[in-house]
């Protein structure tokens, strides 16, 4: 038998805030009291002074995506182990189904990429391109038999992965009949597409109409959209990566309604926006290819929205969008990235980095500035994704019987972000030369250490696909 004793900790859960220690036995949280003894071989972690956080749980993240030509920088390896670093113990990422083939081939095969390589736990959404009948019938047995049972689907990119309203619909009613859920990435699709050929026509090519070719209003148009389809289905329904005013109004009416509306936003729309895709020496700079991600960032009127809607729950969880591509072309043998749109905009691979800095930059900028509690925080980082899709109470709490999946966090700890003190195999940080207070020290992944003071002391693969159940329920 395993046990570690994690003593003197303050212990910081979506509900709680309480001194105690922490027995851990075979991977599980026994005990939690005052004044704990720890047996023979136990190992003990001392903790006064620091916060004890469930480990994160970030379920939007794409080790390995595709891009048109381009496959991101992170791996399941290098990714999971920069998950690890930022308080990341659980991901949930994505299994893409591909032109003729089944969603459960796309299980086995993104599984294929993470076994043995992985260093936290993880688990899927099919990304759904066609449906017919036969796979329809494969999502229902997703959900039964192989405990993957959320889908994503595209309102953008035609042409590729884009899915038409009917689609949508069909693929809400089944999996809202089986305790799945559809999270949907919400842009108008055919419009953006439209304005991109005529902003090319006209000779734009530079990053920044990237931003100006997505506006608001478009993902305000297909969040609506979203919401009446799930509304018609009967099924609940996620919303990706919401940037906008315009679509969170949509999110906020429909919540009030009673509907089973959900939706994230992800760090760089809470502390970056607009003005980044402008260079103060040359408008038509290609530095600001690296805040092109989709939906591009918003008015600093919106990021203020967005902040107010997570202390109401309106937003219900932050999720990173973690889809790393190099600024450098080359850099450690990396191709096709963000360089590949240095003359045409819309071939830039769409994405950003951001697992490892997640809970240090929303502790940061979140907690100390007072726009949310420290309970709020544990909520956004690990209860609120945990609990929408079926990992909770394995994950997502401190609790008696639930995973020792913990993150040790000095609260006072200052120290400036780079890409050169973290451990993805991208080129770069959006927060580079950002100083902030509130560092995570440690981490453990059902009871095992694998960070200790900046140093890697866990084993490349002993992450575990984690089977989820129902889906959407609060």
């Amino acid at each position: 038998m395993t046990s570690t004793l994690i003593r003197g900790g303050r212990i910081i859960t979506a509900v709680d805030d309480y001194h105690a220690d922490i027995l851990i036995e075979n991977e599980k949280i026994v005990s939690i009291g005052l004044n704990l003894q720890p047996g023979a071989n136990c190992q003990v972690i001392e903790a006064s002074g620091m916060l004890l956080f469930p480990g994160g749980v970030d379920c939007h993240t794409h080790m390995e995506n595709t891009f048109g030509p381009s496959v991101t920088a992170d791996n399941f390896k290098s990714g999971t182990r920069s998950a690890a670093y930022g308080g990341t113990t659980t991901i949930i990422d994505f299994a893409l189904q591909n032109h003729g083939t089944s969603p459960l081939q796309a299980i086995e095969r993104a599984q294929s990429k993470a076994d043995n390589v992985a260093s936290i736990d993880y688990g899927f959404h099919v990304i759904i391109t066609e449906v017919d009948k036969q796979v329809l019938e494969d999502m229902r047995y997703a959900i039964r038999h192989e405990g993957v049972s959320s889908f994503k689907m595209f309102m953008a990119y035609p042409g590729t992965v884009m899915s038409d309203d009917a689609a949508i619909f069909q693929a809400m009613r089944m999996v809202g009949q089986h305790g799945g859920m559809v999270a949907l990435h919400a842009e108008n699709g055919t419009i953006v597409e439209l304005l991109i050929q005529e902003a090319l026509a006209q000779g734009h090519t530079s990053p920044r109409h990237h931003a100006l070719t997505r506006p608001a209003l478009l993902e305000g148009e297909a969040t609506h959209r979203g919401i009446k389809l799930a509304e018609l289905a009967e099924a609940p329904v996620y919303f990706v990566h919401l940037s906008a005013k315009e679509a969170l109004k949509h999110v906020v009416e429909a919540r009030d309604l009673g509907i089973p509306v959900f939706a994230e936003t992800c760090p760089h729309y809470l502390f970056f926006d607009e003005s980044s895709y402008a260079d103060s020496d040359e408008s038509d700079s290609f530095d600001g290819a690296r805040f092109v991600m989709s939906p591009p960032l918003r008015s600093k009127e919106a990021q203020n929205a967005l902040w107010t809607a997570l202390k109401t729950d309106d937003l219900q969880l932050i999720s990173t969008d973690h889809c790393p591509y190099c600024m450098k072309e080359g850099h450690l043998g990396k191709i096709n990235q963000k360089p590949l749109g240095a003359n045409d905009f819309s071939k830039i691979p769409n994405g950003v980095p951001g697992v490892e800095t997640r809970m240090t930059v929303v502790y940061d900028g979140g907690v100390r500035s007072g726009r949310i509690s420290l309970n709020r925080f544990v909520e956004l980082m690990s209860t609120a994704p945990a609990k929408l899709f079926g990992l909770f109470p394995q994950k997502g709490t401190i609790a008696v019987g639930s995973d020792a999946d913990i993150v040790i966090f000095d609260p006072n700890q200052k120290h400036t972000i780079s890409a050169a003190t973290q451990h993805s195999d991208v080129d770069f940080t959006l927060f580079e030369g950002h100083q902030v207070q509130g560092k995570v020290k440690k981490v453990l992944l059902r009871g095992e250490l694998l960070v200790s003071d900046d140093q890697w002391v866990g084993k490349t693969g002993q992450g575990r696909f984690i089977p989820r159940g129902e889906v959407g329920k609060w």
